[in-house]
């Protein structure tokens, strides 16, 4: 997955999907006033991620629940303000400059074409020199009886331009948003909906926390429909978890880029000690762990 995330993106820098409506949903306004859809405030009710089963819903029904939330995500991606707009415009320049530029990998073990940790840093580079107070951030959650641990890396923009009335605005930027929902045997009613999504998410953290609402309530009609049971990684607590989570799970990734590799010489590797000598050899000795 996280392979095919990277190649979703450097399609993009390779001009396959340079399209603005493709890239940042957000910035086509469309034909549609948000009067004619639903307030999307408060999509799909509370935080429930419970598993009743539904099997007793007719087509008509289907067809009106998936109508029903193809508006609610068409309103609440029409919903932006101001600072998301320019925050979504210097992301889409750091693009452009990151793809004339040629992205290039300076991991350890570089990715042909790049790879999605060294395009998160230049973008982070790019807005930072624009003016942003970008960074990268990575949220940790432990497991608990429903979703299983993990973690997540994205960047984020904390806007403090607004005045002290609205306070500071949380900007989440996911560079393969549309790719954290998509599902292999999911039914065309949700392929559809996912194809709404922009590749590139800039937005409000409370803008995220709706969107998020309305696709894993999709989700979980969509495999209830296919009779089948919803991943944990798929549920609502989890999805929320990457972006959303408690402060303090969120931890900000310090900004050291990797020494690129060496053609010319390999890094020395550490000494291994074998522990069936270890007390043969004289004086204290490095253990070294691998």
């Amino acid at each position: 997955m996280d392979r095919q995330n990277s190649d979703d993106i450097m399609r993009f820098l390779d001009g396959m999907a340079s399209s603005d409506d493709v890239l940042f949903g957000f910035l086509d306004d469309g034909n549609n006033s948000p009067d004619n859809y639903r307030d999307s405030g408060n999509p799909g009710g509370g935080d429930d991620d419970d598993d009743e089963d539904d099997d007793g819903c007719t087509s008509e029904e289907s067809k009106a629940f998936w109508q029903e939330q193809e508006q609610l995500l068409q309103a609440t991606m029409y919903r932006t303000n101001a600072v998301e707009t320019k925050i979504r415009h210097a992301t889409k320049e750091a693009l452009n400059e990151v793809n004339s530029s040629g992205q290039k990998c300076l991991c350890r073990r570089p990715v042909a074409g790049g790879c999605r940790i060294c395009l998160r840093r230049e973008v982070a580079v790019h807005l930072r020199n624009a003016g942003y107070d970008c960074v990268a951030c990575k949220s940790k959650w432990r497991s608990s009886h429903d979703i299983p641990a993990g973690e997540h890396e994205y960047l984020e923009i904390v806007d403090q331009t607004t005045g002290s009335r609205k306070g500071e605005i949380r900007v989440v930027i996911e560079l393969s948003f549309r790719a954290e929902f998509e599902m292999a045997r999911a039914c065309d009613e949700y392929k559809r909906l996912i194809s709404r999504l922009p590749e590139v998410y800039v937005g409000k953290a409370e803008r995220l926390r709706s969107l998020v609402k309305i696709l894993c309530s999709a989700a979980k009609t969509c495999m209830r429909q296919k009779k089948m049971h919803i991943g944990p990684w798929r549920k609502q607590r989890y999805m929320q978890a990457k972006w959303l989570g408690a402060s303090d799970t969120r931890a900000v990734v310090p900004d050291t880029s990797p020494e690129p590799a060496s053609d010319d010489r390999m890094p020395a590797k550490p000494n291994r000690v074998s522990m069936l000598n270890l007390g043969l050899v004289a004086g204290p000795t490095a253990v070294a762990v691998v």
